[in-house]
């Protein structure tokens, strides 16, 4: 990812901090030689534009590669607290599409469980209440529209809205699986997955106040991935 990319990823920027759209593929944080990252690339951006200071990029929140989304960076160390503190108290209003070809049993519901990580294979599971190390998640989906599609085992596919209240290790993902509902593109989690799309998981709009000016802001995006084509027509 270079300085174009960055660019072009920019949703908002002020002197507390950046709004961007990860692009699906593209991690967080360094995942190895070779591979851009999107921290990497905005301390570059500001390098750029400020010669000779050093940059302060503060990671609030993190997607998973595969996901695509709008993320928010602190620009200072105190936007940085203010974004972290809201974080916390689960005050940033993140909300998600998928896509399955699973047809819900409910239009909609809240789904709640306890998962455990597993950091050797990094994957979460659905546990017992009580299991060591183990944290309660939450969330709630909501059908918003199904299609036809050739490549899915049902022939049908389903968009789902989704409000995150908790932010887990691969929650949406784990869940849904476990509610028989596994997205489309997983194949860490959807063992019949076959339609080959990439991942079918976007973080499409974040809701915050600004760290300095206490003004509600909302970003929101609509999904880039192949999974997503037929709906919001």
């Amino acid at each position: 990812m270079g300085m174009t990319d960055i660019r072009a990823c920019i949703l908002f920027e002020d002197n507390e901090m950046m709004v961007l759209r990860k692009p699906s593929g593209t991690p967080v944080q360094s995942a190895g030689i070779g591979t851009m990252d999107l921290e990497s690339g905005i301390r570059n951006y500001l390098a750029e534009k400020t010669p000779g200071k050093m940059p302060y990029v503060g990671i609030i929140h993190r997607l998973d590669q595969p996901v695509e989304g709008v993320l928010v960076f602190a620009k200072n160390p105190s936007a940085a607290k203010e974004l972290s503190r809201q974080m916390t108290a689960g005050e940033l209003g993140k909300y998600y599409y998928a896509v399955t070809d699973q047809k819900p049993l409910k239009e909609q519901a809240v789904l709640e469980d306890i998962l455990l990580k597993d950091g050797r294979n990094n994957i979460s599971k659905v546990v017992n209440k009580g299991t060591p190390g183990s944290k309660a998640a939450r969330l709630s989906y909501e059908l918003i529209e199904e299609a036809e599609d050739a490549r899915t085992r049902t022939g049908k596919k389903y968009l789902l809205k989704i409000k995150l209240d908790t932010g887990r290790h691969h929650q949406i993902r784990v869940q849904m699986s476990h509610a028989g509902m596994a997205l489309l593109g997983d194949k860490k989690y959807n063992a019949e997955e076959k339609s080959g799309y990439p991942l079918a998981l976007c973080s499409y709009c974040l809701e915050l106040m600004h760290p300095k000016k206490k003004k509600k802001m909302v970003f929101e995006i609509r999904p880039e991935g192949q999974a997503f084509q037929g709906f919001f027509m």
